[in-house]
C-alpha cells in the first residue's frame, strides 16, 4: 500500500522539474533536443518559434496547438516550458518587448484548442511572409 501511495507523488515531481527536463520529456520526442524536429512531419522549433508572436494571434497558437494545449502539466509549468523554448530556440526572432508567458494566460489559453492546426498555421506564416 506504501508503495502505491508513494507512486503519485512522484510523478507530480517528476512534473514539476526545471523547464529543460519538461521539455525533454514532454517535448523532445518530436522536436528533437536541438528544437529541429523531423522535416516533413513536425516543424522545428528551432529559428522559427520566436517568429509567431510578431504577428497577431501567434502567441495564441504556441499555447493552443495540441502537443502543448494537451500536455501532461499544469499551467505554471507550461508556462515555464514554453519560455524556456522561446528563449532557447527563438531567442533572436522574439519581438522587442516580448512578454513570458504568465500560468494564468497559458490556463485560459489552453482550453480553447485549435480545430484547424495546418490551416491556421498557414495563415500565420502567411502574415509572417507579408510582414517581411
Amino acid at each position: 500500500m506504501l508503495l502505491v501511495a508513494a507512486c503519485p507523488a512522484r510523478a507530480t515531481e517528476a512534473r514539476a522539474g526545471p523547464p529543460s527536463l519538461d521539455y525533454a520529456l514532454n517535448c523532445q520526442g518530436c522536436h528533437r533536443a536541438d528544437g529541429t524536429s523531423t522535416p516533413g512531419s513536425v516543424p522545428a522549433l528551432a529559428g522559427s518559434v520566436g517568429r509567431f508572436l510578431r504577428v497577431p494571434g501567434g502567441r495564441e497558437f504556441l499555447v493552443r496547438v495540441p502537443g502543448v494545449a494537451q500536455a501532461a502539466l499544469d499551467d505554471t509549468a507550461l508556462a515555464d516550458v514554453l519560455n524556456w523554448i522561446l528563449e532557447r530556440f527563438g531567442r533572436d526572432d522574439l519581438p522587442q518587448g516580448f512578454v513570458p508567458y504568465a500560468a494564468a494566460e497559458v490556463g485560459r489559453l489552453r482550453h480553447q484548442p485549435l480545430t484547424n492546426i495546418q490551416r491556421v498555421r498557414r495563415e500565420l506564416i502567411d502574415a509572417l511572409e507579408r510582414a517581411k
